[in-house]
């Protein structure tokens, strides 16, 4: 029990597998996703900084490192699915976060508890760490359907998390950060060689173009 219990869990979270029995390729575990979140966050902080920003970097890592470790007890549920309507998004996340409460309150000691409370809350707020957060978790989740597609896995649920990804980082596009995705990154993303090129090239530049 206790912080043991705790350390234990980050392993669980290795055997989480985002959109489970969807991934013909690649599977992608909630841990690696979280890392890869929280590198992204780091280079997308590194831009805004560069352009006169200031970043809480602290702030920012313990967004990115903690944003989905509810879903130890949730499980993964699909973009899709999650995000659906306004309401399903917010019951999601008030049981999320009251799950994650009671962990705390049995698993961290007392001196510690608040520290874990707020660490453990929505991380994608109004601030500009929360913003960058909001994207590099899109960016991650944009390169791991691009992957299926690339490969040639026919499951539309691909392209349909595909076009929700890019429609959110879009959201953002006053962030220098974004700017520099859209202009340095995605490029070279859609320009290598995959099966559906041409498609998803006029998805995105329709997807653009709406924005």
């Amino acid at each position: 029990m206790g912080i043991h219990h705790y350390f234990k869990s980050l392993s669980d979270l290795e055997k989480i597998y985002r959109c489970p029995g969807k991934f013909k390729y690649d599977e992608h575990s909630v841990a690696s996703h979280s890392f890869k979140v929280t590198k992204i966050a780091q280079f997308l902080g590194t831009v805004e900084e560069a352009e006169g920003q200031k970043v809480d970097w602290k702030t920012l890592y313990e967004k990115a490192l903690n944003h989905d470790y509810a879903e130890l007890f949730t499980g993964d549920i699909k973009t899709p699915v999650k995000y659906a309507s306004e309401e399903l998004r917010r019951l999601f996340s008030e049981v999320e976060e009251e799950m994650a409460d009671k962990f705390v309150k049995k698993e961290i000691p007392l001196p510690y508890q608040a520290v874990y409370m707020h660490r453990f809350q929505e991380g994608k707020d109004d601030t500009l760490e929360g913003n960058i957060l909001s994207v590099a978790d899109k960016i991650d989740l944009l390169y791991e359907s691009f992957g299926e597609i690339q490969k040639g896995n026919p499951e539309p649920l691909f392209f349909e998390i595909y076009q929700e990804a890019l429609s959110t980082i879009l959201k953002f596009k006053e962030l220098t950060s974004v700017t520099y995705f859209l202009e340095e990154v995605l490029p070279d993303m859609l320009s290598e060689k995959f099966i559906p090129q041409n498609e998803l090239r006029l998805i995105t530049k329709k997807i653009i173009e709406r924005s």
